[in-house]
């Protein structure tokens, strides 16, 4: 999949195309990519309510690098933290090393991994899965990596399976030709996004002349001519030792683990040759080809006005780095940067993001900013020059570059507190800063940047003649949308009832398992009741100097009706814009002088609350806290501000087809008097007054229907009493409101609908209907059916069936979203238009042979098995262990679900699947929206 992270830490702008779609394209907000860095000391605990910091950051403590005789070079890092390990090969090749025609055969080649090996001819993402492993890959500019997390007693089958695709992958033409077409499917999503045909067009101008000008995962043109002796080729040459770096990170014993590392990887031939065209030299900074004073201007269909603009920059090793992501740092990070301030709270724009990368042979810095409504590009290519200008001219402040450092700093801190990231910062280290240690020089180098060498890297690198610029203008297409009958040109589909997957095979081909590890118990939350009624759940960590803050207030969507819907998130937005003692950038001042982060976001059944900090700054980060739940005014200005960029993100969401299928089937799926049914639209955003703002937040902004779940270093007692001084005045008064939530009939049919949008290439379908909440004595029970029909999409039936055998989509998935009430059920996927109707034909016979025939006992053993082996996997993360800990306590589940959900999945009868699946499957009542062009639009 393609993510883009602002890389607001180390120069880490990356283009990564990882295999599986991920669930979050379907959702309202994307998340960024991976994180990076890792923390590796522990802190010691200070007599304040928190840990202090470390006197000295060093990330790579106890990290071991060997090398094999075979040339291949091995990281470890015992972290004793969580029974998990993650096991990670980078191989040094990316697209930076493509050929011309060739543009995406890295890309290609690492979805070619997962289709088996001469010793296990099976789809590898069916035995990952089997292992309960969160495993995926990603291809980048400068390299290809595989990663998974497992239960540390399946670490050495991780190596077996890493070792035999890297020398025994089958490349056949069949399934390159399946594959070719999963592929072009992703590529054709990403044409879906107005700023991804924007950025691709100014990157090949910036670098006209580089393969860093070029998309990482290619173009449909050069993927439909790829050859098996191309691909087979490719992999020969550069998947081997000699040009792979094998990291493990997590809890397992350094001497025997090495010793596996060997007996797996160590038989594997080497093939020095492989690396010889990798030495290229680093190349010089390039005038771009476009003239800079003339935008790139792309007049498409779209929704939202926005710029980017490129400036070239050195490689990762250059010493200009550290000093370059100060000066990012500056500009756009936070509220209280100059570009943000100039920019989106002047109302120019309504959002803005910077990032520099710095890559093996090059990198470049990126701003891009959407305008507000009303807003010309030209005026904010006119402001970000003039800022540019100050910068380059004047210089920066002292406490400018005090803050960006810290921010800097305690961003490195606070995105590498699980092992998984740990791990990628060391491959990106290792294999993009040509050392494992790299992160270590440049924290010490960001220290002693001065105020001096900013301006300087700004002179130097941020001139009018060394930038690339492209405007995005929409435009509106003569095609008329629609919401007609899916049948209409349907053709009759061969469907031929896809075998299930027999786990029995499976197993034949799973490496063994070591028995001999010793269980570990789950640390549960204190759970304390606050005199205001407020519920906190504590979880200590001394793992890493952090914490990290998880909230639920009862105050979401659920409450909004028809003619205000909005409401619950313009207020939500709108909380941190003021109090009765601080405005909206002293707020935020004070939370990003310590990099900190603290926000709300309004859900269907609640607001979401997340913070985050460095140890030492938890009081800061409750009293910010404290302080808008109690004393929010809600300034005129400020609100206006959010509300035209609600206007501006709607818009933006009217064309995505992914939003625009949720909300076409959330609509149908619910009738007008259900709290899921309201969606905002432009009349009722405008419609909403500041007095219904601040009576909203009186009325649902109370302590007894609040949740808050802190995980980290701190003392418990301490951060009770905290909480008791800071919150005692706020007080509830009467009862809190409660929705109301009608009776959801399902269709008496299937209901079809097609909402059309102009200028798209893919289409994003979802079926499903009304489904479960948490408390369904079926729930387990659900969640092990849901495993087998689609829970993974390399290794479920569904996934099995249209992705794998017949090629239709890049991603397919199931889920029950069971949440206080009966939230849906959804199968989603992604597809060409003309295969939407083949795809969902399939997809319905599947599901009534899976509600007429059940389950198979071999099934439901695999699927317990690895949802079981995920839990704990997940759980490792402490975001994740935040969030877990505090939607059990909001679903009224209690904190011994934290150890009681595994042996309640593997209670799970294959009696209670198969009733489940009668009762929960209706393949003739679903609700199907296929939002996106029309055929014969996509067949133009």
């Amino acid at each position: 999949m393609y993510f883009r992270s602002n890389a607001r830490r180390r120069s880490l702008l990356i283009l990564l195309f990882s295999l599986c779609l991920s669930a979050v394209v379907f959702t309202t907000k994307a998340t960024s990519a991976p994180s990076e860095v890792l923390v590796s000391q522990r802190p010691t605990t200070s007599p304040s309510a928190t840990s202090t910091e470390p006197q000295a950051f060093t990330l790579t403590q106890d990290v071991r690098k060997t090398v094999l005789d075979n040339g291949m070079t091995v990281l470890t890092k015992e972290v004793h933290t969580a029974p998990v390990v993650t096991v990670q090969v980078w191989y040094k090749i990316g697209s930076r090393n493509e050929a011309p025609g060739v543009n995406g055969i890295a890309h290609q080649l690492e979805h070619m991994m997962f289709k088996g090996t001469k010793e296990r001819p099976i789809q590898f993402g069916r035995l990952f899965s089997a292992l309960g492993s969160a495993s995926n890959a990603f291809t980048s500019y400068d390299q290809t990596a595989y990663f998974g997390t497992v239960e540390r007693e399946k670490l050495k089958a991780l190596l077996v399976l890493e070792s035999d695709r890297m020398q025994n992958s089958l490349i056949e033409p069949q399934q390159l030709e399946k594959e070719k077409r999963v592929v072009i499917s992703e590529l054709q999503g990403y044409e879906n996004s107005p700023s991804y045909r924007l950025s691709r067009a100014v990157m090949r101008a910036a670098f006209p002349n580089q393969p860093y000008g070029l998309p990482v995962g290619g173009t449909k043109a050069d993927v439909q001519k790829f050859t098996v002796e191309q691909v087979r080729d490719y992999y020969r040459k550069y998947y081997n030792p000699a040009n792979a770096t094998l990291i493990i990170v997590g809890d397992f014993q350094t001497e025997p683990t090495l010793a596996a590392v060997q007996e797996t990887f160590g038989k594997v031939p080497g093939n020095s040759s492989a690396t010889l065209d990798q030495k290229t030299s680093v190349s010089p900074i390039q005038k771009p080809k476009s003239n800079s004073q003339n935008p790139i201007v792309l007049r498409e269909a779209g929704s939202a006005s926005f710029l980017q603009q490129v400036y070239p920059l050195p490689a990762a090793n250059h010493p200009d780095v550290p000093a370059l992501d100060v000066m990012d740092y500056i500009l756009t990070g936070g509220r209280n940067s100059r570009l943000t301030q100039a920019l989106v709270e002047s109302g120019i724009a309504s959002d803005l993001s910077g990032g520099a990368a710095n890559l093996i042979g090059a990198g470049w810095y990126e701003l891009m900013a959407t305008a507000a409504p009303g807003q010309k590009l030209e005026k904010i290519d006119q402001v970000l020059a003039s800022e540019l200008a100050q910068l380059r001219d004047k210089g920066v402040t002292e406490e400018e570059l005090k803050r960006a450092k810290t921010q800097l700093t305690a961003k490195v801190i606070l995105e590498n507190r699980d092992i998984t990231s740990q791990a990628m910062q060391l491959g990106y280290d290792e294999l993009s800063g040509g050392d494992y240690r790299y992160t270590d020089r440049y924290l010490t180098a960001v220290q002693k940047v001065s105020a001096a060498q900013v301006q300087r890297v700004a002179q130097t690198y941020l001139t009018p003649e060394n930038r690339t610029v492209g405007f995005f203008e929409p435009t509106q297409l003569d095609e008329q949308a629609n919401q007609g009958s899916a049948d209409a040109g349907k053709t009759s589909e061969n469907f031929s009832d896809g075998s299930p997957v027999d786990p029995a095979e499976v197993a034949k081909y799973l490496p063994p398992v070591d028995s001999s590890a010793t269980p570990t118990t789950q640390a549960l939350p204190e759970e304390i009741r606050l005199t205001n009624g407020m519920r906190v759940l504590l979880l200590p960590d001394r793992s890493t100097p952090t914490v990290t803050l998880s909230g639920y207030m009862r105050a979401g969507t659920e409450f909004d009706d028809q003619a205000k819907a909005g409401l619950a998130s313009l207020t939500a937005d709108n909380l941190m814009n003021g109090t009765k003692s601080r405005d909206a950038l002293e707020i935020a001042k004070v939370l990003e002088e310590r990099g900190a982060s603290l926000g709300f976001g309004a859900n269907r059944e609640g607001v979401n609350i997340e913070g985050n900090s460095l140890a030492a700054d938890l009081p800061i980060l409750i009293q910010s806290f404290a302080d808008v739940v109690q004393n929010a005014t809600f300034p005129s200005e400020q609100l206006e501000l959010t509300r035209q960029q609600m206007l501006t993100e709607l818009k933006v969401k009217l064309d995505t087809p992914s939003q625009v299928a949720i909300r076409t089937f959330q609509q149908t799926v619910y009738p007008e008097n259900h709290p899921f049914h309201a969606f905002p639209t432009e009349e009722s955003l405008k419609g909403i007054t500041r007095e219904d703002v601040v009576d909203f937040y009186q009325k649902h902004y109370r302590p007894d229907t609040t949740v808050l779940s802190l995980v980290g270093n701190f003392d418990p007692a301490k951060v009770r009493s905290l909480l008791e001084s800071q919150l005692s005045s706020w007080q509830d008064s009467g009862q809190s409101p409660v929705a109301n939530y009608p009776q959801v009939p399902l269709p008496k049919t299937k209901v079809e609908l097609n909402p059309v949008l102009p200028g798209k290439t893919q289409s994003v379908t979802l079926l499903g209907y009304r489904g479960i909440d948490r408390q369904d004595p079926r729930y387990y029970a659900a969640l092990v059916l849901n495993q087998i029909v689609g829970g993974d999409t390399l290794s479920s039936r569904l996934g099995t069936e249209i992705r794998d055998r017949q090629g239709l989509t890049y991603g397919i998935y199931s889920y029950f979203q069971a949440g206080l009430h009966q939230g849906p059920f959804l199968i989603q996927m992604q597809t060409a238009p003309e295969d939407a109707q083949k795809a969902i034909a399939s997809t319905i016979t599947l599901l009534q042979q899976i509600q007429e025939k059940g389950v198979t006992p071999s099934e439901v053993a695999t699927a317990k098995r690895s949802i079981a082996s995920e839990y704990p996997v997940g759980l490792a993360d402490p975001s994740s262990l935040a969030q877990t800990i505090l939607n059990n306590e909001v679903y009224g589940l209690g904190s011994s679900e934290l150890r009681n959900f595994v042996s309640k999945i593997e209670a799970v009868t294959v009696e209670q699947v198969n009733q489940a699946a009668k009762d929960l499957l209706h393949p003739a009542n679903l609700v199907v929206v296929t939002a996106g062009p029309s055929v014969s639009a996509s067949k133009n």
